[in-house]
């Protein structure tokens, strides 16, 4: 397959960032888009969640991990790159943002030196261990939870107090000792609240950047300097404790898949080499293993059932509202649900390579790509702030030249600017709505491999459909039974057919014997005619299940046989005859029926304004069948892969960007053309999961028009949130110039703005009414 950007393995490995910031580009069906820089002006604070493009790789052994409680967004990961770029003997790095921890692999010499970089930047690298071990989000949720908890009362007490000084101030209490009371109670809160802004603020200035801690500071810092004492040490606790108000909000879209992972359950019950059964961690449970589960409790692992019935609920994978009947040789997965009765299985896959932690690194990855607005809103963050920033010296240095306002008051109005000019809401708007629809999505069994497919689904125009196993159900099921003989009976000889036809291993005779009920007979002498059908002995009489062609060689074929064939034939059917050696008996006929969601699915598609299309390698015939079924009016059939491949460009020509649906395997070229690319997952195929831009993981083609649905909510929300923070802003940078907003009041319509923001984003994560 070409689709480059789509074969990442699906590892539990940290996200790997080796390549410069900036120049990152989607290698995804020959298409290349532009990153924008990362080197922007950022929020700077635990609510941009995004990282550039990059491939995942895994931890090498001997790299050691840290926890960066303060490194929040991509621009500070760049200036721990930046920091450690003059350290020789570090020899790699991995982050993962969503849990803010590196990996590092450095020389014995270079490490100490690497971590006082790190700290001279601004950041404190917290030793956990050895990266090569497992992590996962929900390790470093207590330590995350924990450090929230101890800045929450820390901020608290710097509010009180930063409260008494403009207490103070506006009882207008005179005296040196109530001012000297009002100076150390702001220089208290400020201490309390805004060390770490500082830290990281005067570090961007020194080289030469410009983010929102900079900008704090300096507003900060020159509030203090023009008497505003108290109005300063307001500014930073409440700047401190919206930082905090929003990480833990951004943190709920974060990690929202990651409360998946909580659905399997942390034990499993397995037998033992004696027969008896023990309860054992599930992620020590090796392969093979032949695990149980009881009615009513959570699968812990993949596997296949070997003994048992049951209805399992396959909804935290699948999305399926309905329970699906399980017995021997049906596969069941992690996190999901058994029903009515126990079963036993046999572990196909150990703890960290289950279908649903496969999910989650999926999305996880999906999560560390910007999506074409992301990048779009970093670019003009770039140029927004250094230009508000501008704006405010230019205010301060010549408005008392030109306009009737004194130094002091020319000032003021410029430091309000800066904090106005903070990006927070701004940036923070694409990626809380971005990870909230992925995690959405996810949650209904479609995943989506990116924030840049989960953009251009609303593009989308038309929509190819393979017909095995997406439009249909992929395999043969009975659906036409005829006694021919007038004479017979009609129980005896379906239930000699029946009997015939569970002895071979062709897919046609397993649907035969499947779908005929009745009690079997004793067969004898089974053979095997290649090319024609089986021949038995029942009874002691010879009989044949076989085709057209070995009915003709017998001499059994009649008219009325024959354009009774014709008419199963034209419909696409395989008819297979049961016949004596003096007459044909009986007639099945055996087709790939289409699958219940497939009319509903294209109706849907229809009222978007997509067009569906029907690309297939089957017959014509039957394909104008099954496509007249499905409510498909385009169909193309007895195609090649190739003639696939252009019939996907001749569509992009004919209406714009077209997705292209199939099993990820046979149709790679097509899937590879196409603008995005939905695989049937079947709930976990490898391949599949590998291959597509989009995994459909309950093979409902219903998921189709649910993704594109979510695409057009998800870029309505991502303008919204743009609109709204600009909007904001522009609103007070009004008032600032010509009105009389105060810095606290700045600094609340900042808060307000990327609460909305997110608020409006996590919207997204409630799923449509499941189908």
């Amino acid at each position: 397959m070409t689709n480059q950007n789509a074969l990442k393995p699906l590892t539990p490995a940290l996200d790997s960032h080796d390549h410069d910031h900036g120049q990152g580009q989607d290698h995804a069906h020959g298409h290349s888009h532009a990153h924008a820089p990362v080197e922007t002006s950022c929020c700077g604070s635990p609510v941009c969640g995004s990282a550039p493009d990059a491939d995942t790789a895994d931890i090498p052994k001997g790299a050691l991990l840290f926890r960066i409680p303060t490194m929040d967004c991509a621009v500070e990961e760049s200036e721990i790159r930046r920091a450690l770029e003059p350290v020789a003997g570090v020899k790699g790095l991995r982050f993962r943002l969503g849990e803010r921890t590196m990996a590092i692999t450095a020389d014995d010499t270079a490490l100490p030196q690497a971590l006082d970089a790190i700290r001279k930047a601004g950041f404190k690298p917290e030793p956990l261990g050895d990266a090569s071990a497992p992590a996962t989000g929900a390790a470093a949720a207590p330590a995350r939870i924990a450090g929230m908890s101890t800045g929450l009362a820390r901020l608290i007490a710097a509010l009180v107090l930063a409260i008494a000084a403009e207490s103070i101030s506006f009882l207008a209490l005179e005296g040196k000792g109530f001012m000297a009371a009002e100076m150390v109670l702001a220089l208290a809160a400020i201490g309390l609240a805004g060390l770490d802004t500082y830290k990281k603020g005067f570090g961007a200035l020194v080289r030469g950047r410009l983010n929102i801690n900079a900008l704090m500071a300096v507003a900060v810092t020159g509030a203090f300097i023009i008497g505003q004492w108290p109005e300063a040490a307001m500014v930073m606790a409440l700047y401190a404790i919206a930082e905090l108000i929003e990480a833990r909000a951004v943190d709920r879209a974060r990690n929202a898949i990651q409360s998946l992972l909580a659905l399997a359950p942390e034990q499993a019950e397995v037998r033992q080499p004696d027969g008896s059964w023990q309860t054992v961690m599930a992620d020590a449970v090796p392969l093979d293993t032949i695990a149980r589960i009881r009615p009513g409790a959570r699968v812990p692992l993949d596997g296949v059932v070997t003994a048992g019935l049951s209805a399992i609920d396959q909804a935290p994978v699948t999305g399926e509202s309905i329970p699906v009947d399980k017995t021997i040789g049906d596969p069941v997965f992690a996190g999901t649900i058994n029903q009515t009765s126990a079963l036993e299985f046999r572990v196909t896959a150990v703890a960290a390579n289950t279908t649903l932690a496969r999910i989650i690194h999926a999305v996880e990855e999906a999560q560390g790509t910007r999506a074409p607005t992301q990048r779009f809103v970093d670019k003009f963050a770039s140029i927004y702030t250094p230009a508000v920033f501008a704006m405010a010296v230019a205010i301060a240095l010549f408005t008392p030249l030109f306009m009737d306002w004194t130094w002091l008051q020319a000032l003021y109005k410029a430091l309000v600017l800066l904090v106005i000019a903070c990006p927070c809401a701004l940036v923070i708007s694409t990626p809380v709505t971005v990870v909230s629809a992925l995690a959405s999505a996810a949650r209904r069994g479609i995943l989506i491999k990116g924030g840049t497919y989960l953009e251009e689904a609303r593009k989308l125009k038309a929509v190819a459909l393979d017909k095995t196993g997406t439009i249909t159900e992929g395999k043969p099921k009975l659906v036409e039974s005829t006694l021919l003989d007038a004479s017979g009976n009609e129980s005896a000889v379906f239930a000699m057919a029946a009997s015939i036809a569970g002895r071979s291993d062709h897919p046609v005779s397993k649907a035969i014997a499947e779908g005929l009920k009745g009690a079997r007979e004793e067969v004898g002498d089974f053979t095997a005619l290649p090319g024609r059908g089986v021949q038995a002995t029942l009874a002691g009489q010879i009989y044949m299940l076989g085709n057209h062609r070995l009915i003709e060689e017998k001499g059994l074929c009649t008219p009325a046989l024959e354009a009774e064939l014709k008419r199963h034939e034209e419909s696409g059917r395989t008819v297979t005859l049961l016949a004596s050696e003096r007459a044909v008996l009986a007639l099945f006929a055996v087709a790939d029926t289409i699958k219940e969601s497939s009319q509903a699915a294209v109706a849907e598609l229809r009222a978007l304004g997509v067009v569906p299309v029907m690309l297939t390698g089957d017959n014509a015939a039957t394909a104008r069948t099954i496509g007249a079924h499905a409510g498909i009016d385009d169909v193309r059939g007895n195609l090649l892969p190739e003639e696939k491949l252009g019939a996907i460009k001749a569509m992009q020509e004919r209406y714009g960007a077209v997705a292209m649906t199939g099993d990820g395997i046979n149709d790679a070229p097509a899937l590879a053309q196409a603008d995005i690319g939905f695989a049937m997952g079947g709930a976990g195929t490898d391949t599949a999961m590998e291959a597509a831009d989009v995994v459909i993981m309950n093979d409902d083609l219903r998921r189709i028009p649910e993704t594109i649905r979510l695409s057009r909510r998800a870029h309505a929300v991502l303008w919204q949130n743009i609109t709204l923070a600009l909007g904001i802003k522009g609103v007070f940078f009004v008032l600032a110039v010509f009105g009389s907003a105060t810095m606290w009041m700045a600094v609340f319509a900042d808060m307000g703005a990327s609460l909305l923001v997110v608020a409006n984003g996590l919207r997204l994560m409630r799923a449509e009414k499941q189908a």
